[in-house]
């Protein structure tokens, strides 16, 4: 086959898929039209809702950093002057209920941003500390709910402590086991065996205390928590012999 005929063929050939795709095209224009044009809309969509979710999400971080100011302003020490231009309160309390408010301000309107999650946990914290016990409850509970293990851990800790204020320890040792169980980065499990154990010898329990020590002590010889368990079975190596003449 010479090179004219080849030529002749590749051109026909060309000729005859380029109206095949005509034809098809046209046939079909509509449901292309309409697939075109819902990609489109998917794509407008998307960048939307991913520019809405970054204003509100600079807004939300921007109303928890108020919301922490509150909540890290010194309290007032009686005798001393306040000093100028510094907010201050008057107890821990009063602080928090303040700074309650904004927190629970950020978590109900900017709930599925970080910051927002954040400010929910945070709201549980400082109704704990204003006394707002069954508000205080409510909210750690609604965290330690919530699929962020790292946060539904801190909720659970703090509930605990909230179950210990309250004269429910059967609760809170509950849930020092379970977080003891499946520990996070935000909550080891040395530091639930450790508020634990605490809580034990708190209640004069020592004996059951010292159990959780020497495993933790055994477990952990090196880490922070078996450092720390071993200070707590022997307190008098932890600070040292005393000097004698």
């Amino acid at each position: 086959m010479d090179q004219q005929t080849k030529a002749a063929l590749k051109q026909d050939n060309f000729i005859t898929t380029t109206s095949h795709g005509l034809e098809w095209a046209k046939e079909n224009r509509k449901s292309v039209i309409v697939t075109v044009s819902l990609l489109l809309a998917v794509i407008i969509i998307l960048v939307a809702v991913g520019v809405i979710y970054t204003q509100r999400s600079n807004a939300a971080e921007t109303a928890f950093g108020e919301a922490m100011q509150v909540y890290q302003a010194p309290v007032a020490i009686a005798g001393q002057p306040a000093m100028p231009g510094v907010k201050t309160y008057a107890n821990v309390a009063e602080r928090a209920t303040a700074a309650n408010k904004l927190f629970a301000n950020v978590a109900d309107h900017y709930g599925m941003t970080k910051d927002g999650k954040n400010a929910r946990y945070f709201a549980g914290l400082t109704a704990a500390e204003a006394g707002q016990t069954q508000t205080a409850e409510t909210t750690l509970k609604a965290v330690a709910d919530g699929f962020d293990k790292d946060l539904a851990n801190l909720a659970k800790l703090a509930l605990a402590d909230l179950y210990r204020q309250t004269g429910r320890d059967g609760q809170a040792v509950d849930l020092y086991n379970q977080l003891a169980a499946k520990p996070t980065n935000t909550v080891p499990a040395a530091t639930a065996q450790i508020a634990l154990a605490e809580m034990y010898t708190a209640e004069g329990k020592t004996e059951q205390a010292r159990k959780i020590y020497a495993q933790l002590k055994d477990k952990d010889a090196k880490g922070v928590g078996g450092v720390l368990a071993a200070q707590k079975l022997n307190p008098a190596a932890a600070t040292g012999p005393s000097l004698q003449q």
